[in-house]
Formats: C-alpha cells, structure tokens, sequence
C-alpha cells in the first residue's frame, strides 16, 4: 500500500484512469504509482515508458496474470 506523510500534497480524485488494467510491457498513459491487481507489488512507471515485461516478477495461479492499475497519478502540471 501506498504511504504517505503530509496529506495537503495529495488530493482525492474519481477519474477513470484510476480504474483501467494495463499489461506487462503496456506504456502508462500517466505517470505515477501503479499497483499489481494480482498480488499488490507497487512501482514507480513513467508516462510512456513501458511497464516492467511479464517476468519482472511471479505470480501464483490464484494470483491471476499480472496487471498493473495505477493508484497514484503524478500530476506534472500541477493548478
């Protein structure tokens, strides 16, 4: 899970990019934190820079196959 310290840097959001699943080796359409749907491992992805490839780590059956979904946007042009 995420974490962070001063609340007064993030903001509540319901966009609906908070809700699509992207593949291993998919380009993110937004820079931030995104999650693994299947077993909860987080990372780091740029906009456009590809998401680590199906082997970066392993899953269980009961995991289901990667997918990543992003939990935190990194706004770059900031209102």
């Amino acid at each position: 899970m995420a974490l962070y310290n001063d609340s007064k840097f993030l903001a509540h959001n319901t966009d609906k990019a908070f809700t699509v699943e992207h593949n291993p080796g998919a380009k993110p359409p937004h820079s931030g934190i995104y999650r693994c749907m299947g077993c909860g491992k987080e990372i780091v992805a740029e906009e456009s820079r590809q998401f680590p490839p199906q082997n970066h780590h392993e899953h269980s059956p009961a995991q289901g196959k990667i997918r990543w979904r992003m939990i935190v946007y990194a706004d770059h042009d900031p209102k």
